[in-house]
């Protein structure tokens, strides 16, 4: 059982910036990628960026130069840094951990929260 647990979403003016983060508790297996994810209201829920456990990032392209995602291994905490908000950037995001070992995988996510950019 994995338990993802979100904070620091918000209400910011367009151009401004927020940083998340996600804190997992559980079964965890050091190899391992985090993320963060995204879903509009009427939309799917879409990729922001991962980071594996070595530290290899992925970002949609949406959010290349102006999102940074990292992570501290030893707290199995998440982080995105989201600069230069965009109202376009308003959604619930979603906190992953992913993780399998032979036939055990594990797909958990966090409750969601809601960012929301005002133009």
């Amino acid at each position: 059982q994995v338990h993802l647990v979100e904070s620091g979403g918000g209400l910011v003016p367009a151009g401004g910036s927020l940083r998340l983060s996600c804190a997992a508790s559980g079964s965890i297996f050091s190899i391992n990628v985090m993320g963060w994810y995204r879903q509009a209201p009427g939309s799917e829920r879409t990729l922001v960026a991962t980071i594996s456990s070595g530290d290899s990032t992925n970002y949609a392209d949406s959010v290349k130069g102006r999102f940074t995602i990292s992570r501290d291994n030893p707290k199995n905490t998440v982080y995105l840094q989201m600069n230069s908000l965009e109202a376009e950037d308003t959604a619930v995001y979603y906190c992953n951990l992913y993780w399998s070992r032979g036939a055990v995988r594990v797909n958990a996510w966090g409750q969601g929260t809601q960012v929301t950019v005002s133009s």
